[in-house]
């Protein structure tokens, strides 16, 4: 090919992808090409409303009309499919065997890692068939690198709490690059003496980074690299984007694949798993506002896969799916009738976890006695934007609300009606005040003691700490933007899977998790 006609090919995608809502058509040579560059996206608990809501959210930040909005880079992929999540166990899986499923082409129980059904016999996953073909892999999470979704790519364990085991088969792995949150149980006591896995990995040949500036200092030919940030919460996850906005030292997961791309890209090929992690837990707390800033986040480092795709168009393919949908998260809530207000979660500043996070401080820093919800008042409309009408004017705002006159009580000198509005609609009413009252008692009361830990049956922390106040308020903020919940654990809804480059017309139609496996064998010519 000429150079300018190259040129103009390269100019075309990109203005293709970026200008409008154009796809790519599935090129004609797919059938002959074999990828081998991969890049696999899962957004854990990242169903069909999650993309939906996210990119609501974008558009409604970028422009006043909704449709004029841009797109969801994975929702811009030419091929779009629907994969069905389930596992042996049940229709609603866990995130150890639908990762599995995608991992090894294996439907298993739920909490099995990287093993068939009799949960003895291992299966080869992805990750393991590239690395032995000669591949550089990659295996990045914005949660602890021992956690399902990374672990199904490079562990082979009955039950997904056995995280020690876990994190020793990570050190034992050969895998080239891992980059993330930490290790959720680091330290373990073997004969009697401490055994940290970031030292047992350093003397399986690991270079151990910690934060954004050691991890720009690597350089291609670094080695095998584990790089961990340096902000985790209690679990060894990262913080979540929500948290971090306006940070420009923050570390996100575009970053890490950034550096994921520089340190492994070679002639033979490349396998890359990224998990957007806290998106599942976000949902598990019904905060639409942490789950949308971190499926953001994980569309932001979907754009550097196309990227990199523009340059390597025959040879490369993307991959974005779920684990499984959580939450049951709707767009659309009876208390909004048939509108959306998503721009309302622009008020929200912190997660649901770092609201816990203060929460905590300020009963600490309280005397002795129960103190009264209306102290936490400020915390809350600090957090959350939302307003918390006077003693002296909750009667005649509840009246005005009902003769559709609220602005005219709320305005202040200088306030435009929009202003007011916007106020109106985070402003919380009686039943909201209400629920709150009800969430504060049970937040109170609730036990403080540390959660169960080390056991293989015991749940995730994320799954279990929740405060009601913190839970209560994020429902809230949810239902004010027009959007709906149905539980707090994951669902059996199929979810979206979308696909670029070589292979990607296999990614057509619907079909299991397992297959997603069996289609990336296929494009890469990997087939066991």
């Amino acid at each position: 090919m000429k150079p300018a006609r190259k040129l103009f090919l390269i100019m075309a995608l990109w203005v293709a992808f970026w200008g409008g809502e154009s796809l790519w058509a599935v090129p004609a040579h797919a059938e002959e090409a074999r990828a081998k560059y991969v890049f696999l996206f899962i957004g854990d608990g990242m169903g069909l409303a999650q993309r939906r809501a996210a990119e609501l959210y974008l558009a409604a930040r970028n422009s006043p009309v909704l449709s004029e909005g841009r797109r969801l880079v994975m929702n811009r992929l030419p091929v779009q499919g629907f994969a069905d999540p389930s596992d042996l166990t049940s229709v609603i899986p866990d995130s150890a065997s639908a990762a599995t499923a995608i991992a090894c082409g294996r439907k298993t129980h739920s909490g099995v890692l990287a093993m068939e059904a009799d949960r003895e016999t291992r299966c080869e996953t992805i990750a393991e068939t590239a690395k032995k073909t000669g591949w550089q892999v990659g295996i990045l999470s914005t949660v602890s690198l021992d956690h399902a979704t990374p672990a199904a790519f490079y562990a082979h364990v009955p039950s997904r709490r056995q995280t020690r085991e876990v994190s020793l088969q990570l050190a034992d792995s050969g895998f080239d690059y891992f980059a993330g949150g930490r290790f959720s149980r680091p330290a373990d006591r073997e004969g009697g003496e401490p055994q940290d896995v970031v030292e047992i990995a350093r003397a399986k040949g690991y270079k151990v980074v910690s934060g954004r500036q050691e991890l720009e200092a690597l350089k291609p030919g670094s080695g095998k690299v584990i790089a961990m940030s340096r902000e985790v919460d209690d679990s060894g996850a990262m913080p979540f984007s929500l948290d971090q906005q306006g940070d420009p030292n923050r570390l996100t997961i575009a970053g890490l694949l950034d550096k994921a791309i520089e340190l492994l890209d070679n002639s033979r090929g490349f396998f890359i798993m990224v998990e957007g992690g806290k998106i599942d837990w976000a949902c598990h707390a019904h905060d639409a506002a942490a789950a949308i800033h971190d499926t953001l986040d994980l569309d932001d480092a979907v754009a550097r896969a196309v990227q990199f795709h523009v340059k390597r168009p025959r040879e490369t393919l993307i991959v974005v799916t779920a684990d499984h949908e959580t939450g049951g998260m709707s767009i659309g809530y009876a208390g909004t009738k048939h509108s959306i207000f998503i721009e309302r979660l622009g008020h929200q500043k912190t997660s649901y976890q770092e609201f816990e996070r203060r929460l905590a401080e300020f009963k600490r820093s309280r005397p002795a006695g129960d103190p009264r919800l209306e102290e936490v008042f400020p915390l809350i409309h600090e957090s959350f934007g939302l307003h918390v009408p006077t003693t002296e004017g909750e009667t005649e705002l509840e009246a005005a609300r009902a003769k559709g006159e609220a602005t005219h009580v709320l305005r202040e000198p200088g306030q435009s009606a929009a202003e007011v509005r916007q106020k109106l609609g985070m402003t919380l009413t009686d039943s909201e005040i209400d629920m709150l009252r009800k969430a504060w008692i049970q937040s109170v009361a609730m036990e403080q003691a540390s959660p169960e830990g080390g056991g293989d049956r015991s749940p995730p922390r994320h799954e279990t700490r929740r405060d009601p106040l913190a839970i209560a308020l994020t429902t809230i903020m949810s239902n004010k933007a027009g959007l709906g919940w149905t539980t707090f654990d994951h669902t059996g809804i199929p979810v979206p899977t979308s696909a670029l480059g070589v292979g990607a017309e296999l990614f057509n139609g619907y079909y299991g998790l397992a297959e997603i496996h069996d289609k990336i064998m296929k494009s890469t010519g990997l087939e066991r």
